[in-house]
């Protein structure tokens, strides 16, 4: 079992910034893949970025290239995912997921993942 939990989510202005943190009950092979998805009431929870723990490549959905950077301090056991130019369409609650193994865009599907967080709203103001 892995325990997630995330922090970093409050409100901002348009272009403002926030940093995401998830922390990890243990990294192991079970958290091979860490990702961030995000999720507007009413609609279906999309991947914004992963994270590839054994190499720390990074994989970017096409609204948070350029925008947003995933990285990971495997020490302490977390993920980060910093988020800059934020736009009120980036409003959503924000979850950390980890799962064994992705590859390629496998990262964005949800059912890969077998471990979750309980979210950190996000809310951006115009």
């Amino acid at each position: 079992q892995v325990q997630l939990v995330e922090s970093g989510g409050g409100s901002v202005q348009t272009g403002g910034s926030l940093r995401l943190s998830c922390t990890a009950s243990r990294y192991a092979s079970s958290t091979g893949c860490m990702a961030w998805f995000r999720q507007i009431p009413g609609q279906e929870r999309e991947g914004v970025a992963a994270i590839f723990t054994s190499a720390g490549t990074p994989h970017y959905a096409d609204s948070a290239k350029g925008r947003f950077t995933i990285s990971q301090d495997k020490a302490n056991k977390r993920v980060f995912l910093q988020m800059n130019g934020l736009k009120p369409e980036d409003t959503a609650m924000y979850y950390c997921a980890a799962t064994t193994f992705c590859a390629g865009d496998s990262w964005q599907q949800l059912g890969l993942y077998a471990y979750w967080g309980q979210g950190t709203q996000v809310t951006v103001s115009s």
